[in-house]
């Protein structure tokens, strides 16, 4: 079975610099309207937290989901 992650964005820290969108291999995430990233396509993240470690602002952060590590258990 495939991992799955979840991506907590903190808004008020997101300045909309958009380098996890383009940093993300598997163009998971996008800038919305409000100028702020959100993950438009969490199903298709591999893990690889390349958006959390170019985030200026620590405004990103993946975790497996909860599912997933009970299984693992």
């Amino acid at each position: 079975m495939k991992k799955r992650y979840t991506h907590k964005i903190f808004k008020n820290l997101c300045k909309g610099c958009s380098l996890c969108v383009h940093y993300c291999p598997k163009n998971v995430l996008e800038i919305g309207e409000d100028r702020k990233v959100f993950a438009a396509r969490p199903d298709d993240c591999i893990g690889c937290h390349m958006c959390e470690m170019r985030c200026p602002d620590f405004a990103i952060q993946v975790h497996v989901c909860e599912e997933e590590k009970e299984e693992v258990k």
